[in-house]
């Protein structure tokens, strides 16, 4: 008989005073450990927890210097490592996250189907009801750059936080490196696919309540979108340049040198269009749109074969026979 994975819960808190005391009482007794890490709170949530609750499994820990969401589940990931546990699952203090999901975002790992879940709120018209509009059109917007940047193009709702990892996979990934911030979900997923972790979205509704937030877009935007292109480029020469080469990699670099050639050859024979006065033969067209056209079906080729290539094969299995 399987023995049932031994469960922790890692709880980021920041300005979460009102919502943390409830979110920890919700928490399934199939979790044998709850990490709270008071995240230089401003309301000293931590020092609230230590005071009122007096759960067994809570072990708060402190941190001297704000390091956003990020660097708080980072201290809850390398706490979890110290112990028997074999599935972390990540929920806010700020009451969007019901507990009661926790065993759909452990089942999956459990079963051998997943090595990482996360949450999903456009998996069902139902769940997003309660979702502002502009808050529904980023998420999706957001949903397709993330495909391209960390190569899971079966996972929606990036920014969302509720997730689940096993420790197996996780020992796998640098923490040290991993996104502080807001963007720390996203670097989240590109780290787990440079190691072709298995990632699966999980349905569940929005919540939005009284939280503060103190995501600002207008100013996260142009960083955000700086990342995506960096993490993009990072992927690419990592999984088509240095660890492989394969016909992706060929479709990409044939695509990208045709494109390039063409714009090149129309730009120089427009500007001499221009500066004689006379028109571009259609000879002279088509020279330049031919490669034009071929490198972006080279291109789309590429992105076919990146789709085709998402982790299918969970890590953990082959990581805990190694054990």
């Amino acid at each position: 008989m399987t023995m049932p994975p031994r469960i922790a819960v890692a709880i980021p808190c920041y300005k979460v005073r009102a919502q943390i005391l409830d979110v920890i009482a919700g928490i399934p007794s199939s979790v044998q450990r709850i990490f709270v890490v008071d995240d230089k709170c401003p309301q000293n949530s931590g020092a609230l927890v230590q005071s009122e609750c007096h759960d067994p499994r809570v072990r708060v820990i402190f941190h001297e210097e704000n390091q956003g969401v990020g660097g708080a589940i980072a201290t809850a990931y390398r706490a979890a490592l110290e112990e028997p546990v074999d599935i972390v699952v990540k929920v806010d203090g700020d009451g969007q996250m019901d507990p009661k999901l926790i065993p759909h975002f452990v089942r999956p790992i459990a079963r051998g189907k997943a090595d990482y879940t996360k949450g999903n709120r456009f998996y069902r018209p139902e769940s997003l009801k309660g979702m502002p509009p502009i808050r529904l059109f980023g998420n999706a917007a957001l949903s397709f750059i993330n495909k391209l940047s960390t190569g899971y193009w079966s996972v929606m709702d990036p920014t969302n936080g509720y997730t689940a990892i096993h420790t197996s996979v996780l020992r796998e990934l640098p923490l040290h490196k991993l996104e502080k911030r807001y963007f720390f979900e996203t670097d989240m997923l590109y780290h787990l696919n440079t190691v072709r972790a298995v990632v699966r979205d999980i349905p569940m509704d929005s919540v939005y309540a009284d939280e503060e937030s103190s995501l600002k877009v207008s100013k996260v935007l142009p960083e955000f979108m700086v990342k995506h292109v960096t993490r993009f480029f990072k992927r690419y020469v990592y999984l088509y340049l240095l660890r492989d080469f394969n016909l992706g990699s060929l479709y990409s670099i044939l695509g990208g040198l045709l494109c390039l050639l063409g714009v090149i050859f129309g730009l120089v024979h427009w500007v001499m269009s221009d500066a004689t006065g006379e028109p571009a033969t259609s000879g002279t067209v088509m020279l330049a749109a031919l490669p034009l056209i071929i490198g972006i079906q080279f291109l789309i080729a590429f992105l076919h074969h990146d789709v085709e290539r998402v982790p299918t094969e969970p890590l953990s299995i082959d990581l805990a026979d190694d054990d």
